[in-house]
């Protein structure tokens, strides 16, 4: 498997300031679904049909959304979104929006990463990388890309810094 890592890049196509927006973890967590069904067993939530999560700045939009809870203080452990492409975006301390999409969306929480799976796409500000897998640490903004075993590549366009007046 080719690997690519693009602390560098991402460096580059996420600005340093780019710190995901401190406040969201504090936040309540929306959930907006066609239905749900609870498993009390395993601490899960699985929400189906047009699903739209919010909390804070974090949106995340998918056909099906799993939440894992913590069984003893019921502090969200993990989000899962699966769709023909589910979608993230989140906004960073400076304003700027980091978007990200794939068919399989995991953001665990307390390890405050998101892993995109399957025709995965990260952006920010015109900046985008594509790979099969993208993991990205967002308190310390770094980011892995795979492309798959048999020739598929990494892909990443790198636009400029806008010129501040």
């Amino acid at each position: 498997m080719k690997l690519s890592h693009l602390s560098l890049i991402s460096c580059l196509l996420l600005s340093s300031q780019a710190m995901a927006l401190s406040t969201d973890q504090d936040q309540p967590v929306y959930i907006d679904s066609d239905s749900q069904q609870l498993d009390m067993q395993s601490n899960k939530v699985t929400f189906l049909g047009d699903v739209k999560l919010k909390q804070g700045s974090i949106n995340i939009n998918a056909d099906k959304v799993i939440v894992t809870r913590d069984p003893k203080d019921g502090s969200i452990q993990e989000i899962e979104g699966y769709g023909d492409l589910a979608t993230f975006s989140q906004l960073t301390d400076d304003g700027k929006t980091l978007y990200g999409e794939a068919k399989e969306l995991y953001y665990v929480m307390v390890d405050d990463q998101l892993t995109m799976i399957d025709e995965a796409m990260l952006s920010q500000d015109d900046s985008v990388i594509r790979g099969t897998k993208i993991r990205y640490k967002i308190s310390s903004q770094k980011l892995i890309a795979d492309g798959k075993e048999k020739g598929d590549r990494v892909s990443t366009v790198l636009q400029p810094q806008a010129v501040q007046e």
